[in-house]
Parts: C-alpha cells; structure tokens; sequence
C-alpha cells in the first residue's frame, strides 16, 4: 500500500475515535444536569386529603386520608396540615360533608364521638336509631361494642283458655349494626386494651319498618343480643348477589361498586324468623299453641236440679220422638243435659238415639 495512503487512513481513524469521545462527553454533560434536577424534593405544605370518595356516615379510618403536597396560596384555615394535626385523633371520627377523591378534609366537615350531632352523621342514610333495654345477660355480657353486628331474640310465653302456657323464643331480626352502648359510641381502652363494661341500653341502626317491629317487639316479651362474627357480612353479601337483590348498573366505577356492596352487606333483615318452643328443648313443655277451649253459648241453658247450667255448643243431632223433633247435641255431657232438661226420664235413651242417627 502507498505510504501516503496509510498516513491519510491513520489519520481518519484517529479524527473519528477523537469525535465519537468528545460527542460522549457532551451527552455525558447534558444528563448529569437532568439527574441532579430530580434528586430535589419539592418544597411546600402538606395538607390532608381523601384517598377515595367519602360519602356521608363514612366512619374514617387509617387508609381513608392522607398527606399531600398543596401550593402554598391554596392553603386554608380549616384544613389538617402536616406537623400540626394528629391522624390518629381523626380516626373513628365521621364524615358530616361528603369529600371526594383528592380533595381536602376540612375541620368542619369531619365529627367526632361525643359532638353534637355525631350520632345523625354515623347513621346510613334511610336508616334510623333505635333503643332497647339489656341487662348482662341479654347484651352479651357486656361484649357487644359500637360497630359490632347483632341479631334481635324475643323469648315469650303464650297463654291459652287452658293447658300450659307456650314457651317460645324466635330470632326476629337479623344482622343489626350497634350505634351505642348506653351513651358511648365509642370503645375505651386502657393499655391498650379495651375494657368491657356492663351498659343498659344498646342504641341499633334500623330501618323504619324494622323500628316499628322492634317497639312492639319490646311490648311482648323479652329481647336478647345474639353477637354476629364478621365473617357472616361475607355470607350475607353472596347470599344477596344470588338471589339478584344486588344489581350493579353497567359502567358502574370500583368506587361505587365498592358502596353499593357495602350497603348489601351492612343491610338488616327482617325476612322469616327462626323459632324454638319449650317442646324442643324439654319433654315437659308444649310445643304447639295451647288450646282455646270450646267456645259457650250463653243463651242456651238447661235447668237441672233447679239450677242453670249453660249448655255447650257443638254438633247436633235430630231425634224425633213421635210427631216430636229435638236438637240434641253431640258431646261428652250436651245429650244427657237436655234429656233431663225435658223431664221425661230417659236421659239413658237419648245418648243411643242419637248415636244411633249419627251411623
């Protein structure tokens, strides 16, 4: 090869490696920059928000809100800044206005347990508070607690004419959220621990009707807590979707099929009670409705002995003596009563006439 070629071709070689490093370089120094930009954090307030819409009677809890940056001219009074509110005060309280996904939780649209107005904010919209008496025995020995799940049993005796009174006891309402217990809507815990306490009363989440049965429910005998697992709000929740009681409309959002599932779950039911007699838990019991006894008819009576004696009503039977017709009733005394009602002396005969018309 010419020597003046391979000097040019050296020299080509060397102007390419010199061009490809200075280009490394300048791309090297345009991205450092870039690199240094992101690792600032941005400056400025943090006011608390809402992580997802929150509908009036939401009862806050730890994953409902959140801290975020907001510009510093958009920061207001009444709302929760980072470093100044305490979170874990807020939690149980209840949402009074609804907030939606993003959006600032002001102080006055939050209410705490024991302010005024707390107990109408906690309920459903449609729903109504209502309040029966317990003792220890009735309220779950003081294990029932705001935001737990009850079923109502009303125990009663029914009385007939005669024979023994009916004993019975019958679940008749059923998955029933506790508002209160006494005047606390709220758990107390020590340590760390909640305390159970004896209350008297338990103040429920019903529906209209189901306050109306519950009042006259308290008329009739006595009512008894039976405490629900959590587990059941699942059941109830499939049992709803099979029977297509939870219908969700098409191009429904998660947010709103998360509510319209909640509300299916959380729904008291009054739909057929469950029962149990005395005759099922002892052989000494009944265990159907006593009898009423035959009803009297007053105005029919018989003079025997010189005294009135009301005669029974039942079947009768015609018995014709002669050009003679009488109605003689069919029963263990109704024969031989009137045939010594009518003096004629054969109160022995009456009873095979009659049976005897009966074949």
């Amino acid at each position: 090869m010419d020597r003046k070629k391979l000097v040019l071709l050296v020299g080509a070689l060397i102007v390419a490696i010199g061009t490809a490093l200075v280009a490394r370089s300048m791309f090297a120094g345009a991205s450092a920059p870039q690199a240094e930009a992101a690792a600032v954090e941005p400056q400025g307030p943090k006011v608390l928000v809402a992580q997802r819409a929150l509908p009036v009677g939401t009862i806050i809890t730890a994953d409902a809100i959140g801290y975020q940056l907001w510009p510093e001219e958009l920061v207001q009074d009444a709302y929760f800044l980072d470093g100044e509110a305490d979170v874990a005060k807020l939690i149980g309280t209840v949402v009074r206005h609804p907030v939606t996904a993003g959006e600032p939780v002001t102080q006055g649209s939050l209410v705490s347990p024991g302010d005024r107005g707390f107990l109408a904010a906690a309920l459903t919209p449609g729903m109504r508070a209502i309040t029966v008496p317990v003792d220890a025995k009735s309220g779950v020995a003081g294990f029932v607690f705001p935001g737990d799940r009850v079923d109502m049993v009303l125990t009663q005796a029914v009385n007939g004419n005669e024979g023994q009174a009916l004993k019975a006891s019958e679940t008749i309402l059923r998955n029933l959220r506790v508002l209160a217990t006494d005047q606390t809507t709220t758990q107390n815990t020590v340590d760390g621990k909640t305390q159970v306490r004896a209350f008297r009363t338990v103040t429920l989440e019903v529906t209209p009707t189901i306050a109306e049965k519950v009042a006259v429910a308290q008329t009739l005998g006595t009512l008894s807590l039976a405490l629900r697992p959590l587990a059941d709000s699942q059941g109830e929740l499939e049992k709803a979707i099979a029977a297509g009681d939870l219908v969700i409309p098409e191009g429904a959002s998660p947010e709103e099929e998360e509510r319209l599932l909640r509300e299916v779950a959380g729904r008291p039911d009054d739909s057929k009670s469950t029962y149990v007699t005395g005759g099922d838990v002892s052989r000494f019991q009944r265990s159907s409705m006593p009898a009423q006894g035959a009803p009297r008819n007053t105005a029919a009576s018989a003079n025997v002995g010189g005294a009135t004696a009301p005669v029974r009503t039942g079947p009768t039977v015609t018995v014709t003596r002669g050009k003679n017709a009488q109605a003689v009733p069919v029963g263990r005394t109704g024969g031989i009563a009137a045939s010594v009602a009518e003096g004629t002396g054969r109160a022995a005969q009456t009873v095979p006439s009659a049976l005897s018309t009966l074949r």
